[in-house]
């Protein structure tokens, strides 16, 4: 579905840019937990709009529609993520989860959720019932 790409992509961009920012200058200044936790509501921001964006740009005719898109955004995002961006860090799946945060890694499947749902949650008033 376009809007399940356009939505992907979106977040997928300002995720990269602000992972630049945080490895890059947060992390040595505040560590890797806090970095990532401050990144979280700027997130949160974008995935808002970039939902809010791609549902009001490419309507829905169903609610399920809704969901379908964030579900195959979040599958899109998870298949990017344990594929390229591991192989370029050099991590298995398992080393992977295994060193992240308990915190900040918790945050993150939260905003997982959060990003999977939020099509539906800002479209499904545009959505003719």
């Amino acid at each position: 579905m376009l809007r399940a790409g356009i939505y992907f992509a979106i977040v997928f961009t300002v995720g990269f840019a602000l992972g630049i920012v945080r490895v890059l200058w947060l992390v040595p200044l505040v560590g890797e937990r806090s970095a990532e936790l401050l990144e979280m509501p700027l997130m949160l921001v974008a995935i808002f709009y970039a939902a809010r964006f791609v549902t009001r740009r490419f309507p829905a005719r169903r609610q399920a529609d809704l969901v379908l898109s964030g579900g195959l955004a979040l599958l899109i995002l998870l298949v990017v993520e344990f594929s390229v961006v591991l192989g370029l860090r050099g991590l298995s799946i398992s080393q992977y989860l295994q060193e992240r945060d308990p915190i900040a890694g918790f945050v993150y499947f939260v905003m997982l959720i959060v990003f999977a749902t939020m099509p539906w949650v800002v479209g499904r008033k545009y959505v003719a019932t």
